[in-house]
C-alpha cells in the first residue's frame, strides 16, 4: 500500500481540493442566499427551486454530450476549458439584475461546472492508486468544509453587506487564482490516450452506458445525489423561520459544522482505507438517517443545538460521499474512465436537478416565512438513502472480485505490475 505521497501528488491533491472548493461553493453559496434571495428579489420557493435545479439540468445535458469525447483530451486541455466557462457563468451571476437573468446566468455555470468533477475523479484514478483514493477523496472533498468554514460566512457576511450579488464575485477572484495554476503547474495527464478508440464518440458513450455493472453504479449515484440537493437548498430558509437561527447566527453554524467536517473528511478517507470503504458508507449511512430524521422535525432550537445536530449531520454526509466516490472510482476500465465518470456526474447533477424541482414543489413557505412540509422532504431523503445502501452492496462486491483477480494476477507477475493493475 502507498504510504507516502510524492511532492508532485501532493500538489495535485492539493490543487484538485482547491479547485473542487471553488466549485462547491458557488453550488453551495445558493442555499445560505435562499433567504436572501427570497425576501430581495420577492421570489417563491418553486421559483426558487428553479434556479437551483436548472444548474443541475444544464450541468446534467452538458456531460452526458461531454462523455464520448472526455476520453480523446488531455485532461488538462479539458479540465481548462470547463473551469474557463464556468469562470465565466459565475461572473454573469455576480451581475445579475433580474430572476431571468440570474436563471440563465446558473445555465451557464452549470453547463460547464457540472462537467470538472468528473474530470476531476477521472484525474485522481489516473494518477492514484485504489488502496490510497480513500485518503484522497478525503482530502480534496474537505473543500464541502472549507466552503463551510471559510466560504459560506465569507459569503454570507458579504451578501449582508453588499447584497447576494457579493459572493459571486468572490468567488470569481478565488477561481482566477485556481485556473492560473492550472496552466503553470498542472501536468498533462493523457496515458489514456495510449489505448486506441476504435468507436466513434457516441458509439464510444452507448458502449459505456450499456454495461450492467456500470447501469448499476449510475443507478446509486443518482439516488446518492437526492439528499444534499433536496435538503440543502432550503436549509437556511428553515434555519431562520423554523429554528430560529438569526441570519448573524446562521454564519456561526455554517463556520462550526465546516471545522469539524474540515477534520472529520481526511480522517473519514483514512477510515475508508483501512476498514473498508462500503463499511464506512454504511456507518455514514445509518448515522445520517437518524439526524435527517430528527433535524426537519424541529421547531425553535437552542443554537448550540442546532450546530450540534448539523455538524454530525454534515460529518455523516461526507463520509458517505468520500467512501462512495472512492468506491466508484474503481468501477470503470482506465479505457471508458473518462465516459463513465461524465456519464456518472452528469447523472448525478440530473438526478440533484428533479429532486431539487421537487423540493421546490413539497415545501412551503408561509406569510410568515415559516417553511411547511420539511419533514414530508426528509421522508423522500431517508427513503433515497436506504435504497443507496441496498444498491451500493453488489458495487462493493464487484470492486473486491476486481481487486483480488488484478492483486493474484498472472503467475510470476511483478509487485509494481500488480499494483498498476489494481489501480485500474
Amino acid at each position: 500500500m502507498q504510504s507516502v505521497f510524492t511532492p508532485y501528488q501532493k500538489f495535485v491533491i492539493a490543487l484538485l481540493a482547491f479547485l473542487q472548493f471553488t466549485i462547491v461553493l458557488d453550488f453551495m453559496i445558493m442555499g445560505p442566499l435562499g433567504a436572501l434571495l427570497l425576501r430581495d428579489m420577492g421570489i417563491s420557493t418553486e421559483q426558487f427551486g428553479k434556479v437551483v435545479s436548472v444548474y443541475a439540468f444544464s450541468a446534467g445535458a452538458s456531460g452526458l454530450l461531454a462523455a464520448g469525447f472526455a476520453d480523446r483530451f488531455v485532461r488538462k486541455k479539458l479540465l481548462l476549458f470547463f473551469y474557463a466557462g464556468f469562470l465565466l457563468g459565475t461572473l454573469l451571476c455576480g451581475v445579475a439584475q433580474s430572476y431571468e437573468f440570474l436563471l440563465g446566468a446558473r445555465i451557464v455555470t452549470g453547463l460547464f461546472g457540472g462537467v470538472i468533477g468528473s474530470i476531476s475523479m477521472a484525474i485522481i484514478a489516473d494518477l492514484f492508486a485504489i488502496e490510497v483514493r480513500g485518503r484522497v477523496m478525503g482530502t480534496v472533498q474537505t473543500a464541502f468544509a472549507a466552503s463551510q468554514v471559510l466560504g459560506i460566512p465569507l459569503g454570507v457576511m458579504l451578501s449582508n453587506k453588499w447584497g447576494w450579488h457579493a459572493p459571486f464575485l468572490m468567488i470569481v477572484l478565488i477561481s482566477s487564482a485556481v485556473g492560473a495554476l492550472i496552466v503553470a503547474k498542472l501536468r498533462p495527464i493523457d496515458a489514456h490516450l495510449a489505448i486506441p478508440q476504435k468507436q466513434d464518440p457516441f458509439a464510444h458513450v452507448k458502449k459505456t452506458v450499456s454495461q450492467s455493472r456500470y447501469l448499476r453504479t449510475f443507478a446509486a449515484t443518482m439516488l446518492l445525489a437526492t439528499g444534499g440537493f433536496m435538503l440543502m437548498p432550503f436549509g437556511s430558509a428553515f434555519s431562520v423561520n423554523n429554528l430560529g437561527v438569526s441570519l448573524h447566527d446562521l454564519t456561526w453554524v455554517y463556520l462550526v459544522t465546516g471545522i469539524f467536517s474540515f477534520i472529520g473528511g481526511p480522517l473519514m478517507g483514512r477510515l475508508a482505507d483501512s476498514i473498508g470503504k462500503y463499511r464506512v458508507f454504511c456507518l455514514g449511512s445509518g448515522v445520517g438517517m437518524v439526524l435527517v430524521w430528527i433535524f426537519c422535525r424541529l421547531g425553535v432550537t437552542p443554537l448550540w443545538l442546532v450546530m450540534l445536530l448539523n455538524t454530525i449531520l454534515f460529518v455523516s454526509i461526507t463520509s458517505r460521499m468520500i467512501s462512495a466516490q472512492a468506491l466508484i472510482s474503481a468501477v470503470p476500465d482506465m479505457q471508458d474512465r473518462g465516459a463513465f465518470m461524465a456519464v456518472n456526474s452528469s447523472l448525478q447533477q440530473l438526478s440533484g436537478g428533479v429532486a431539487a424541482w421537487a423540493a421546490g414543489h413539497i415545501v412551503v413557505q408561509t406569510v410568515s416565512g415559516r417553511i411547511e412540509h420539511y419533514d414530508t422532504l426528509s421522508n423522500v431523503v431517508l427513503g433515497a438513502m436506504a435504497a443507496t445502501v441496498a444498491l451500493m452492496y453488489p458495487i462493493h462486491r464487484a470492486v473486491t472480485r476486481k481487486l483480488a483477480m488484478a492483486q493474484t494476477g498472472p503467475a510470476g507477475a511483478s509487485s509494481p505490475a500488480r499494483a498498476a493493475a489494481a489501480s485500474e
